[in-house]
C-alpha cells in the first residue's frame, strides 16, 4: 500500500486538494499540525499535513463512474460557492449570508468525497482492525447499528499506527462502550418514596420487588434499614398476592392489595406518615397488548405525581424485543431499567445497545433467586467485565468508571 502526503490550511482543505489533484477515492490515515510557507522560519502560518492512500477500485468502469460523480458534484457545489461569493461582492450587506453559503457548500462537497471513498473501498482495503472490532462486538450480541457506530468512530478517531496495535483498539472500544452505559442516580426529593415496577410477564417483577424490600427493609452495611410497605395490584396471576405476603411476613414487611386507582391512593395516604418507601408490584403484560398497558396506567395514576416508575426486563431478551418492550412502556415515563436474570445469559451487548440507543439508565441488576444477595446496584464495570473476547484490565476500568461499591457479586 503506497502512502501519500498532502498539506493545507485545514483537513478539509487537504481533502479538497486531493480530490482535485487525483480524482480518485482515498482514505486519510493520520494528520498532524505543520507550519506552512514563511522565510527562514518567519511569516509562516499554521496548517495541517495528512497522510493518505488510494484503495484499489473494484473495476475501471466503477472508478470512472465514481470520478465522474464526484467531479460533477464538486462542479455543482463550487458553482454554488462562486455564486455566493459573487453575491457577497455585489451586496456587502449580505456578506454574512454569503460566507455561510460558502461554508455549507464546502461541507457538502467534503461529505460527498468521503461518501465516494467509502462506497468504492473493498473490504480487503480496510484496516483489519475494523473487521476484528466488528467481530468481537457481534460475538457479544451488540446491535448492527451500535457496531456500525463504533467502527465508524474508530475510522475517524484512531491513527494508522494505533490501529496496528489491537490492544489499543480494544482499550478504546471498552472505554467507548463504558461511556455509552448510563447508570441511574437515585434522587429522593420527598418522603415517602414510591417505586413502581412495570414490565412484561415472566421477567421477575415480584421477585425483584421482594429483593428491593429486603435491601431497604432489612438494611445493609451501606444502606440503613427504613420502613417499607409493598402493594400489589396483581390479582390475575394465581397465588401472586399470597406469594408476596409470605415473603413479607418473613421480612416483617407489610403487604396490601389494591384493586384500582382509588385503592392505591387510599393505601398510600393511610400509611404515608410512618412509611419511608412504598414498593408497588404490577400485572405482567405483553408489550403487544397496548390496551391492557393503558388500563394499568390508569390504575397506577393513583400512586401520585411523585411515583417513580422502573421498567423490569430480562437480560435474556433479544435486542429487537427489548426495543419493542421499551417503546410500549414509554407512556409510564420510567426513570430507569432494572435488568433481571443476568445469570441466564452470556451476552450483554443486546442490553447495552438498546439502552444506549434509547438513552435509558440502568438502576439494578439481579442474578438469582436468593434474598437479598442476588440483587446489586448497576455499575459500568459489571457490564464491561462480562464482555467476551476482550482483554480486561480490571484496575484500569475501575479507575476509569468508579462505582464507589466494594461488595461482591455472583454474576460471572
Amino acid at each position: 500500500m503506497e502512502m501519500y502526503i498532502e498539506q493545507g490550511e485545514s483537513r478539509m482543505d487537504c481533502e479538497l486538494k486531493i480530490a482535485e489533484k487525483y480524482k480518485r477515492p482515498f482514505h486519510i490515515l493520520s494528520q498532524k499540525p505543520v507550519k506552512l510557507g514563511g522565510f527562514w522560519g518567519f511569516f509562516s502560518k499554521p496548517g495541517v499535513q495528512v497522510e493518505f492512500y488510494f484503495p484499489s477500485s473494484r473495476s475501471s468502469s466503477q472508478m470512472l463512474a465514481s470520478s465522474y460523480y464526484l467531479e460533477e458534484e464538486k462542479r455543482k457545489v463550487l458553482a454554488a460557492a462562486n455564486g455566493a461569493k459573487q453575491m457577497y461582492q455585489n451586496e456587502a450587506a449580505s456578506g454574512k449570508e454569503a460566507s455561510q453559503q460558502i461554508l455549507e457548500a464546502l461541507k457538502e462537497l467534503k461529505e460527498k468525497v468521503d461518501k465516494g471513498s467509502r462506497v468504492n473501498a473493498r473490504p480487503e482495503d480496510e484496516h483489519p482492525s475494523f473487521a476484528q472490532a466488528a467481530k468481537i462486538l457481534k460475538n457479544n450480541d451488540f446491535s448492527e447499528s451500535y457496531i456500525e457506530k463504533m467502527t465508524e468512530r474508530l475510522r475517524n478517531k484512531m491513527t494508522f499506527e494505533q490501529l496496528n496495535n489491537f490492544n489499543d483498539v480494544q482499550d478504546t472500544l471498552l472505554e467507548w462502550i463504558g461511556e455509552s452505559i448510563s447508570i441511574y442516580e437515585e434522587e429522593v426529593l420527598s418522603k415517602p418514596r414510591i417505586m413502581v415496577l412495570v414490565g412484561p410477564t415472566g421477567v421477575g417483577k415480584t421477585t425483584t420487588i421482594s429483593k428491593l424490600a429486603a435491601i431497604y427493609g432489612l438494611g445493609t452495611e451501606a444502606v440503613p434499614a427504613i420502613d417499607v410497605r409493598m402493594i400489589t395490584i396483581d390479582d390475575f396471576r394465581i397465588c401472586a398476592k399470597e406469594q408476596l405476603e409470605k415473603i413479607g411476613n418473613i421480612m416483617q414487611v407489610p403487604v396490601t392489595y389494591a384493586d384500582g386507582k382509588q385503592q392505591i391512593k387510599k393505601e398510600i395516604a393511610l400509611h404515608s406518615e410512618y412509611t419511608d418507601m412504598f414498593l408497588i408490584d404490577t400485572i405482567g403484560n405483553s408489550p403487544k397488548d397496548s390496551s391492557k398497558i393503558g388500563k394499568m396506567k390508569e390504575i397506577l395514576d393513583g400512586a401520585g405525581k411523585n411515583a417513580e416508575f422502573h421498567l423490569v426486563m430480562s437480560a435474556a431478551t433479544k435486542t429487537k424485543d427489548i426495543e419493542e418492550i421499551m417503546r410500549q412502556f414509554e407512556p409510564f415515563n420510567y426513570k430507569s431499567v432494572i435488568i433481571t436474570k443476568m445469570d441466564e445469559t452470556d451476552s450483554v451487548g443486546n442490553i447495552i445497545s438498546a439502552l444506549s440507543e434509547k438513552r435509558k439508565s440502568i438502576s439494578f441488576i439481579t442474578d438469582g433467586q436468593d434474598l437479598p444477595e442476588d440483587i446489586r446496584r448497576a455499575s459500568v464495570v459489571r457490564f464491561l467485565i462480562n464482555l467476551d473476547g476482550f482483554k480486561i484490565d480490571r484496575e484500569k476500568i475501575e479507575n476509569r468508571f468508579p462505582s464507589g461499591e466494594s461488595d461482591q457479586f455472583k454474576w460471572r
